[in-house]
């Protein structure tokens, strides 16, 4: 299976004779574009944020499946926002257009919340 950036996952078991496995192998064999080209994606933005964000002023932390998790100065909060949004909906053009939501706050739980 191949990802839109031509990223290959090998799935050896879709011709294994045990229908459970390859079972499973075909639901890998259909996710497998998606989520690749999902994480392809986000790590173009990683790269593109990592540029684009003033170091004395946010920095990326980790990542959480499809989140980015940066650090900001609290004054600055909704500016960075809009940058990480914007960077993330126009990393690469679909067609059907990426939608980003941006949370804060003073911890990732009240962010989530």
């Amino acid at each position: 299976m191949t990802t839109l950036f031509g990223r290959v996952r090998y799935i050896p078991e879709i011709h294994n004779r045990s229908f459970t496995v390859r079972g499973n192998a075909e639901r890998m064999a259909i996710n497998a574009p998606i989520q690749g080209t999902a994480a392809d994606l986000l790590k173009l933005a990683m790269i593109a944020l990592e540029r684009k964000l003033p170091n004395e002023i946010a920095r990326m932390l980790l990542t959480v499946h499809d989140e980015i998790v940066i650090e900001a100065r609290e004054e600055r909060t909704e500016e960075m926002a809009g940058i990480v949004k914007e960077t993330m909906e126009t990393i690469f053009p679909l067609a059907v257009p990426l939608a980003v939501d941006a949370h804060w706050g003073k911890s990732w739980y009240d962010a989530k919340e």
